[in-house]
């Protein structure tokens, strides 16, 4: 679907300017005349990769995402026709993203394609479980209800997912700074101690010689440092993306001390989460887990729900599979298993996301309180040992002055 770049005016008359998708001009025309807006000059864009959003990870920021589906349920709700609900919401969206997925998903409705079918054309705006979610509320009747659950959902996550990243905000933070003052403490204060200890042939402690050679070794191969630091950066990021390694790097967060208790607890809180709004919206579990498989960003537990799906697919049941990983608690398994037995394992999943929503919540605040007096205990020992190894040749040749 091409671009096209507008200048008209308004019902009002005020000028309006723009950019429309739209698969001819012809139809360009004819959508901002229903947007109210008399086109004056109209151009098609052409393709390049410098007018399109540059984004890196989600093409959507999830706060966004979640305005958007309260909004949409809201005006579902209040009688508005889905075809003028997604025009509406591409008008005020803020994400530009999400406003050119709702305009091309306008042009495919009004062909006649359904919602879920116009989502699943966007898939790094709207993730399967949007579109079996909306499936199953198109089909049931109930979409504005099932775009409340998955606005829940989504506001649940990222709730969780803030916690997580402000817990180890600090850390982070803590850690580029301690690094930041060691550069500086090692490129401009040191080198100014090497020719007056060279001077006086003194007998220089071990922590200063390492400390000289450090300092030496930063001001003739900074660049080194630099290209290790970004090949270590990319490295990770291309380990992340092959789903063999990705399974090791989860498995060793979540072995972790202190940490791998939070990532363990948060991909619980997700895989549950997902599970539980699938399934109280008439997803097949078979289906509810395939997708739970790709969305939980873990995959030691995207591993054992594969598992749990043979199992299922064999008349096993469900709770069997996790109740022999360790990643999932017993807790898990017995709430599982009495869902399936008592008809209510939607209920089960959520209450069971609730618990480790909340334990996320907790586990998140004790950890900052421990880490931030470890940091500013890691920061005050590393400067203090680089200061240090410089006053205790000064305090040696003082005395030898003196003498």
């Amino acid at each position: 679907m091409a671009q096209f770049k507008y200048e008209g005016r308004n019902q009002r008359g005020r000028k309006q300017t723009g950019v429309i998708a739209a698969n001819s001009r012809r139809e360009a025309v004819m959508k901002l005349r229903d947007k109210g807006i008399r086109p004056v000059v109209i151009t098609e864009v052409p393709p390049s990769v410098w007018n399109k959003e540059i984004s890196i990870g989600r093409a959507v920021k999830l706060q966004h995402f979640v305005v958007f589906l309260r909004q949409f349920a809201t005006l579902v709700r209040a009688g508005v026709t889905i075809v003028d609900s997604i025009r509406i919401l591409a008008e005020q969206t803020e994400s530009k993203a999400l406003a050119r997925s709702l305009a091309n998903m306008e042009a495919l409705l009004r062909e006649g394609n359904p919602l879920s079918a116009a989502a699943a054309k966007h898939p790094r705006v709207f993730p399967p479980l949007f579109v079996n979610m909306v499936r199953a509320g198109e089909v049931s009747g109930t979409l504005d209800e099932t775009l409340d659950r998955l606005a829940d959902h989504f506001e649940k996550v990222h709730r969780t997912r803030q916690k997580i990243v402000s817990a180890l905000a600090y850390p982070v933070a803590v850690a580029v700074i301690a690094v930041a003052v060691v550069i500086f403490l090692l490129v401009s204060v040191v080198p100014t101690f090497v020719d007056m200890f060279a001077d006086f042939h003194a007998e220089l402690p071990g922590i200063t010689k390492f400390v000289l050679k450090a300092s030496a070794l930063m001001q003739h191969y900074w660049w080194l440092v630099v290209l290790l630091i970004m090949g270590t950066f990319v490295l990770f990021s291309a380990l992340r993306r092959q789903k063999r390694t990705k399974y090791y790097l989860d498995y060793v967060a979540m072995r972790l001390p202190i940490f791998g208790s939070l990532v363990q607890k948060a991909a619980l809180a997700r895989a549950t989460r997902t599970l539980s709004s699938l399934v109280s919206s008439s997803v097949p579990i078979l289906e509810a887990l395939a997708i739970s498989e790709r969305v939980v960003e873990n995959e030691v537990i995207a591993f054992v729900l594969d598992e749990a799906r043979t199992a299922l697919e064999r008349g096993q049941p469900l709770a069997e599979p996790l109740r022999r990983h360790w990643a999932f608690p017993p807790l898990v398994s017995q709430m599982i298993a009495i869902g399936e037995q008592t008809g209510s394992l939607d209920a089960m999943l959520g209450k069971v996301a609730d618990f480790y929503e909340a334990e996320v919540d907790a586990g998140t605040d004790r950890l900052k309180s421990l880490i931030e007096p470890l940091m500013i205990v890691l920061l005050a020992g590393v400067v203090g040992t680089i200061v240090t190894s410089i006053i205790v040749p000064m305090y040696d040749i003082f005395n030898h002055i003196q003498q």
